[in-house]
């Protein structure tokens, strides 16, 4: 998953408020939870989550600790302290108390955040873990991990780079219109304070660059022409053709004509008096003066303190202690064991070689859409007849419904197709974003993959999961976009359990399944080819085109933008893998694939060691069941 969902909350990728994660799932809560649809295979897992849940409670509740109390009112703390930081993310977790502010990202703020996520760091520390349920417990290690990252990125002062064309605030602000609730007029009305805040929000990432570029912090010029032409792309939509003027197109039902008439007008002011004009300027200053500033070199090594600055990005995006050169050698590893297998697949549709597999599939014009509809209707197929199949590999099932839908046109250039959380209430329900731009020259050969991979068993049934358990604290929501190693490693992991059910039948399609997980392996090469081995953006567009027979300029540009981001997808399955073989091996015969499932899924995300830790304890659960 291109988690783009996530660009909406991320000023920079490595500049996350929220490294947390869920823990054990209350599993005597489970049982009654109205959000969960319990399958058969359910039953048995839930004994053993009851054995194992550190959310378990008795059946007379004992008064909470002291030390209990205390860590939640932190924890509400924390909360507090990420909406008053992140407006917008706020509203991506169906959180509208601040709908009508934007973040302030003057430097004085980002000083003023530090010092409070310091304070509040301290005072979390203080709580005597030992008088901690086992809950709170791991809440406070994670807050503990969450605040000490903060205060890093902090240091490192990677906020001095807020523009860049995946998720820079140009992109994410347009990207929150899409999560933006417009149900009731004090909606649209907190829109337009929002709209009218844009040219402070654009000057306070002006100063940031330039701040930044006097201390050498910038990024490749290359990449700043390309949020120079985004900005005026959208500078040049005038009227309600403005994708930001959208809202008016879609008024409730309930609203008189007289409130239509009034929001149209005031939404329609700021656009063309606050936005556009915000969206020229910032536009014009990247053009002028910003990108012929840029840096030359792809890698962030070139930066002032760039290696320390990928150290610490590969370490947050993997939550391991892997260093660069060793996840480099694992990326070689995986694209030379994928290459065997993408060899072996085509001589046995009966070509000689993997090269004359790919070029006959290229050429096959079924494998070519017919339209932008054709596109979606394909994931749409892919996804119902994963469903039919999810009680084989699963004993819960989300509740949450999931929708295919295309990309938005604004965005759709420079965007892959990605999942969209929807909300814990579920009154927006999760969204598949497929890319249909250029659809002439797109390929369906991996359609079904991605298919699963961001639906369902992927993104969707891990996020909605996630966000459907009871009993945890609200900070929880903020989890899909943080530890990128658990939900990026589900996601491509799920991939397979469409093998595993009966699918990929078709050689092609299979094709299309092993060429993604290739190309997740060959992340691995380039991203630490760029950041670590000082590689030009030409010789990683050389490395796909050697195994791949493609040269994408846009992915490559993304791992440029994104140092260490693109690291978790092959990094996260390898770990799943490793301890399902752990588990099978240690279980035998009480191996159950659906309480496996289970098991990785209700405790939420989790950074890759806690994840193993958790699956540790509920061998040892299983286990302890089969002596008693």
């Amino acid at each position: 998953m291109k988690l783009y969902l996530s660009t909406l909350i991320k000023s920079r990728l490595y500049h996350s408020l929220t490294n947390l994660t869920n823990c054990l799932l209350p599993a005597l809560q489970i049982a009654s939870m109205p959000k969960f649809t319990l399958a058969p295979a359910f039953q048995a897992s839930l004994l053993v989550m009851t054995i194992v849940g550190a959310w378990s409670a008795p059946a007379q509740a004992k008064p909470a600790s002291t030390a209990n109390i205390q860590l939640k009112q932190l924890s509400d703390s924390y909360w507090d302290y990420f909406q008053e930081v992140n407006p917008e993310a706020a509203t991506l977790y169906g959180e509208y108390r601040l709908n009508a502010r934007l973040r302030d990202l003057s430097e004085k703020r980002q000083e003023k955040a530090a010092i409070e996520a310091k304070t509040l760091l301290a005072k979390i520390k203080s709580v005597p873990a030992t008088k901690l349920s086992a809950s709170a417990k791991i809440d406070q290690q994670l807050l503990i991990r969450t605040l000490t990252d903060r205060l890093r990125n902090y240091q490192l002062r990677t906020y001095l780079m807020p523009l860049e064309q995946m998720s820079g605030v140009q992109t994410s602000l347009a990207q929150l219109l899409t999560v933006t609730p417009f149900e009731t007029e004090q909606h649209y009305h907190d829109y337009i304070a929002r709209l009218n805040q844009v040219p402070q929000l654009f000057a306070q990432a002006t100063e940031l660059a330039r701040t930044g570029q006097k201390q050498g912090l910038i990024p490749p010029r290359y990449i700043l022409e390309k949020v120079a032409v985004q900005c005026q792309e959208i500078a040049a939509m005038t009227g309600e053709e403005n994708v930001f003027a959208s809202p008016v197109k879609r008024f409730p039902a309930s609203f008189t004509e007289q409130q239509k008439t009034e929001l149209r007008a005031a939404i329609l002011k700021a656009v063309e008096e606050k936005l556009r004009p915000a969206y020229q300027e910032l536009g014009q200053f990247v053009a002028t003066e910003y990108a012929p500033k840029g840096r030359s070199e792809p890698g962030i090594w070139a930066l002032p303190h760039g290696d320390e600055m990928y150290r610490f990005a590969v370490h947050t995006q993997t939550t391991t202690n892997l260093s660069p050169e060793q996840i480099h050698d694992i990326g070689l590893k995986e694209v030379a064991e994928l290459e065997a297998q993408t060899e072996a697949l085509a001589k046995k549709a009966g070509y000689q070689t993997t090269a004359e597999f790919r070029a006959a599939v290229k050429a096959d014009p079924r494998q070519k859409p017919a339209s932008r509809e054709q596109i979606v209707e394909n994931y749409e197929f892919y996804t119902r007849q994963m469903q039919a199949k999810l009680p084989q590999l699963f004993g819960i099932l989300p509740k949450a419904g999931l929708k295919i839908a295309a990309i938005p046109e604004f965005m759709e250039k420079d965007a892959s197709t990605n999942y969209q959380q929807g909300t814990a209430d579920g009154s927006r329900p999760g969204q598949v974003w497929v890319n249909t731009y250029n659809f002439a020259n797109r390929s369906m050969v991996g359609n079904e993959s991605t298919a699963y991979h961001e639906g369902i068993p992927g993104h969707h049934m891990q996020i909605s999961i996630a966000q459907e358990l009871a009993g945890i604290h609200p900070f929880h929501r903020a989890l899909n976009d943080e530890y990128i190693a658990y939900v990026e490693g589900w996601a491509l992991y799920s991939e397979r359990l469409g093998k595993e059910v009966g699918f990929f039948q078709d050689p092609v399609s299979d094709l299309g399944r092993l060429n993604g997980e290739l190309f997740r392996a060959i992340r691995l090469v380039v991203d630490t080819g760029i950041h670590y081995k000082h590689w030009t953006r030409e010789q990683a567009l050389d490395y796909f085109d050697k195994h791949v027979s493609i040269r994408p300029e846009s992915e490559v540009d993304r791992y440029v933008a994104w140092p260490g981001q693109a690291l978790g997808y092959k990094i996260g399955q390898l770990k799943i893998m490793e301890l399902r073989k752990k588990a099978e091996s240690a279980l035998g015969s009480q191996f159950d694939l659906r309480a496996f499932h289970d098991n990785l899924l209700n405790a939420g995300p989790l950074p890759l060691d806690m994840l193993e830790q958790h699956v540790q304890r509920w061998i040892s659960a299983i286990k302890t069941q089969k002596k008693n």
